[in-house]
């Protein structure tokens, strides 16, 4: 270890003062090696641990514990609490490379969403779905139009100078968001797949998800600031989703093919869908959009069968375990829950969070018992619809990041994505999985 090394991992085992603060001024690439390894340690330990204290205690999904987890390392506590302690160990100047290594985590996640995208959900109890896709639309933005002039009247929360139209779209959005992934393992984990229950919610949460990224990508275009580029990018993303559908998918139908002749998936093949996976990445952010949006896209195309699960066994350990914790950090850094100190603020969170409980659990369970569907039933797809997950962490992480909100309002919204994902579990269990079980349409939780 040379001595720049030692002098910045002395700083950060000695007592913090102005004279360790002076030391850090000047990084070099060493020093953010230094700082990157000390800081990978403290996320994968602190995430692993909350998590299996929400299961054991709270039982929370480990997705939920690390999200808390990384508003816990962030200003909210460990910053509070250790501040010298908590700079030292997440100094500013290293933000770019936890950036860049989330970045890649939540991209790989989302590749892995679109792995796992069941679309023969859309071809069964499709009329029921849609009717509660769609109240788990309109009732979002329908309260986010209510609701966004009061807020863009007070400083600090959307952009200066952000149309009322495109807040609107923003915030809509935000609320509209079901946490997919975690909808479909609460499924899956109670034998519910193929239940009215479990098909109705995934098709309603797979299209309400859909709506609202595309929306997203909408309101990401016209936030350049020019008709061009957002007319650039929708059109962009148009035509690579054709590009897939029409050629793409026969072109890596023969990754496929080669998975299930050998048996398994070569380093080759693994590195040939990496590649992949990476340019698709590259064009959605070449085109204006954002690289999430790529890695997804090319998943939901991927061929399924063998091919998937032997890309599943090799890559979700590493960007569920090691990678995807390095988002929630991120995120965490970005969120300060001292801002709810203030009583306008405070006013504002709980505003937005009622909101948001009222107009998904609230829409999605009256649709779904216009639908026909009996009380219960409409009850555990009104918890599950609810949830919003990583899902919103993703949508604000880029709504900060491209400058359409900022950090108060980035704050109000973690933590309605953390209330709503903790509320789904016991309310689902509460309103259905109780008597379910009972009647013995699921299996027994652990």
């Amino acid at each position: 270890m040379d001595g720049n090394n030692l002098s910045v991992l002395a700083g950060i085992l000695e007592p913090h003062g102005p004279a360790t603060a002076a030391k850090l001024v000047s990084y070099t690439p060493a020093d953010y090696s230094v700082h990157f390894f000390l800081q990978l340690v403290l996320i994968i330990t602190a995430c692993r641990a909350v998590g299996w204290l929400g299961r054991k205690f709270l039982a929370q999904p480990q997705v939920v514990g690390e999200m808390i987890a990384g508003v816990l390392l962030g200003p909210s506590l460990f910053g509070m609490v250790a501040p010298d302690l908590q700079a030292m160990i997440f100094p500013k100047e290293t933000s770019n490379v936890l950036y860049a290594g989330s970045q890649l985590g939540v991209s790989l996640y989302m590749f892995l969403v679109g792995l796992t995208l069941r679309l023969d959900h859309f071809r069964s109890k499709a009329r029921n779905a849609a009717i509660v896709s769609a109240a788990g639309l309109l009732a979002p933005f329908l309260i986010a139009a209510l609701i966004t002039p009061y807020i863009l009247e007070v400083p600090g929360l959307f952009a200066d100078g952000l149309a009322q139209e495109q807040a609107t779209l923003f915030l809509g959005a935000c609320i509209a968001l079901t946490a997919f992934p975690m909808l479909a393992r609460i499924i899956n984990e109670r034998g519910l797949a193929d239940s009215p229950l479990g098909t109705l919610s995934l098709t309603a949460g797979a299209f309400d998800d859909a709506a609202s990224w595309c929306v997203l990508a909408l309101v990401l275009a016209l936030s350049a600031g020019d008709s061009a580029i957002a007319v650039v990018a929708l059109i962009g993303a148009v035509l690579y989703v054709c590009f897939l559908l029409l050629l793409g998918r026969k072109l890596l139908a023969l990754l496929g093919r080669a998975v299930e002749a050998r048996g398994e998936m070569s380093a080759t093949i693994l590195a040939i869908t990496l590649s992949l996976f990476c340019l698709s990445a590259f064009i959605m952010d070449a085109i204006g959009i954002h690289g999430i949006f790529g890695g997804f896209i090319l998943g939901v195309f991927m061929p399924r069968g063998r091919f998937v699960q032997e890309l599943k066994g090799k890559i979700e350990p590493i960007a569920v375990v090691l990678l995807l914790p390095m988002f929630f950090t991120y995120s965490g850094l970005n969120t300060r829950l001292d801002v709810m100190s203030s009583v306008p603020y405070l006013l504002i969170a709980l505003v937005v969070l009622l909101a948001s409980i009222t107009a998904k659990f609230g829409a999605c369970y009256l649709a779904a018992r216009l639908s026909g569907e009996d009380n219960h039933t409409a009850l555990g797809i009104g918890a599950l619809m609810n949830s919003r997950g990583l899902m919103e962490l993703i949508i604000v992480n880029i709504g900060i990041q491209k400058g359409i909100i900022q950090p108060a309002l980035f704050s109000m919204l973690v933590l309605m994505a953390v209330v709503t994902t903790m509320m789904a579990g016991p309310l689902f269990e509460m309103f259905y999985g109780r008597r379910a079980r009972a009647m013995g349409q699921l299996i027994p939780t652990s």
